[in-house]
């Protein structure tokens, strides 16, 4: 396939969706590689990468699962069961942390932007290995203790968690916004 093929045809896998084998050791140091190589202005690496494999999978979502049930105590034993199930859904998980902040000469948009940007090329390159993904945030992208066990600073956010695993059942082409209805063309 060519870049312009591996772009225009990916898409997300629901982590439900995955299954092993994940990523080789070998492959994921690409995986991080790509993700390296984005578009970062005073080269200051905004973002850092922490890595769910294993049984360290059960045992971040097992504590996950003990924050959620500490915030909701009317939770079923069903939801608390799938929230210390999270990152279980597919063999690799990485977390995408931006690390922006105040800088004399570069934006902390651009910061943020730089952090989405690894988010993306994470995506392409599974994709080009073959393996499903999935952006996700969803409660715990957003919460305070979990942000606590991943050792993030205040200003810290997390820009994603990126799902990776082969393909139970390859998915279908779903609907996507109409292209054209985001488009202008400006004319002085």
């Amino acid at each position: 396939m060519s870049l312009l093929d591996i772009i225009t045809s990916r898409r997300s896998v629901s982590a439900k969706d995955m299954s092993e084998p994940g990523p080789t050791s070998e492959q994921l140091q690409t995986l991080l590689q790509a993700a390296h190589r984005v578009p970062d202005h005073g080269k200051l690496g905004p973002w850092r990468f922490v890595i769910f494999q294993g049984a360290a999978r059960a045992d971040f979502s097992r504590e996950l699962a003990a924050i959620y049930r500490e915030e909701n105590p009317e939770a079923t034993d069903k939801l608390l069961q799938f929230q210390a199930e999270l990152l279980t859904r597919a063999p690799l998980v990485i977390a995408v942390i931006s690390t922006a902040g105040p800088h004399v000469k570069i934006s902390e948009w651009e910061q943020v932007l730089s952090a989405g940007a690894a988010c993306q090329n994470l995506l392409l390159a599974a994709h080009t290995m073959g393996f499903g993904a999935q952006w996700l945030t969803e409660w715990y992208g957003y919460n305070k203790k979990v942000h606590a066990l991943l050792n993030m600073e205040d200003h810290h956010r997390i820009a994603g968690f990126i799902y990776v695993g082969s393909y139970r059942e390859k998915p279908e082409e779903r609907v996507r916004p109409s292209l054209q209805e985001r488009i202008t063309y400006w004319n002085s």
